[in-house]
């Protein structure tokens, strides 16, 4: 049966009035020593690191927001949990480099599925945050017998139903995209609460996507609906933030409702970057989840 599960922070009010939670005061642990190289795959030299040892494998997907950078305070937390952790640029973004000789634009599952080929791993847990949620949706419907989990944050998901997409039109007319990515996807109480923090999130942002044109939107290998959504058999974990103007909670609850095998946990006050905003939380509440799995 489907749960959801409310995350509280505990608050300190101080006297002139502004919130401020001791997670939101996290800062990035010792980072494990990490392999840092290209991978030559289809199309592009994909940048990637890789902690290595014989953990089980835990690969994380950033949003169209960020890079391989943004994961500084999931990498020394998974790995110091045991895990073999695997961030890297999508194609297009970072620090990888598309070949134009190459098929382009390709899809993200398609690169993903050749970055664990060329690193021997077969089966894996799988984290996607926002826009890399919707990849690690196309993918999981792809090739699910790769994944022994999905973990989907803070993701509109990519759906193609017209009511979903009107729905999206409602809560997000065009003036929303001219808002600076800070606003449309940090929550207010986190910029109020760590101001170092959303400047380190802002700086991670503006170098996320190489310099000159930006490269071809890449093409997804599904056509995901909500009713291909009740196909998947994989364990998934949906989250997201209490103050997420992509991916509220009425939204999560519109997909919790179709994957079956899914969990589900809302985080107050956090934004559309729950992964930064609240790292404890988000750490903890997926690797409990891929433990049992």
């Amino acid at each position: 049966m489907h749960r959801i599960r409310l995350s509280w922070t505990v608050v300190a009010v101080l006297g002139f009035g502004t919130f401020f939670s001791s997670s939101l005061q996290a800062r990035p642990g010792q980072a494990a020593p990490a392999r840092e190289t290209y991978a030559d795959l289809p199309g592009v030299r994909i940048w990637y690191t890789d902690t290595g040892g014989g953990g089980v494998p835990v690969v994380l997907m950033h949003a169209a927001t960020g890079s391989s950078r943004v994961w500084e305070y999931q990498t020394p937390a998974f790995a110091g949990a045991g895990y073999r952790v695997i961030a890297y640029d999508r194609r297009g973004w970072g620090r990888s480099v598309i070949d134009p000789a190459g098929g382009q634009p390709g899809t993200a599952a398609d690169d993903l599925r050749a970055l664990m080929d060329h690193l021997g791993i077969d089966r894996f847990h799988l984290v996607g945050t926002a826009a890399g949620g919707i990849a690690s949706l196309d993918f999981a419907l792809s090739f699910p017998q790769r994944l022994r989990s999905l973990v989907v944050a803070n993701s509109i998901g990519g759906v193609q139903d017209e009511e979903y997409l009107e729905l999206g039109r409602r809560i997000r007319p065009p003036q929303f995209a001219a808002l600076p990515p800070e606003l449309r996807e940090l929550g207010p109480s986190y910029r109020v609460a760590n101001p170092e923090g959303t400047l380190r999130w802002v700086e991670l942002e503006r170098i996320s996507r190489p310099e000159g044109p930006l490269a071809p939107a890449q093409t997804m290998r599904n056509l995901i609906t909500f009713a291909r959504l009740e196909t998947l058999r994989i364990p998934t974990l949906l989250l997201t933030g209490g103050a997420d103007m992509y991916a509220p909670p009425p939204v999560l609850r519109l997909f919790a409702a179709r994957i079956r095998d899914s969990e589900s946990e809302i985080v107050p006050e956090v934004g559309h970057s729950a992964y930064w905003e609240q790292p404890e939380i988000f750490n903890r509440a997926v690797i409990e989840f891929i433990r049992k799995h």
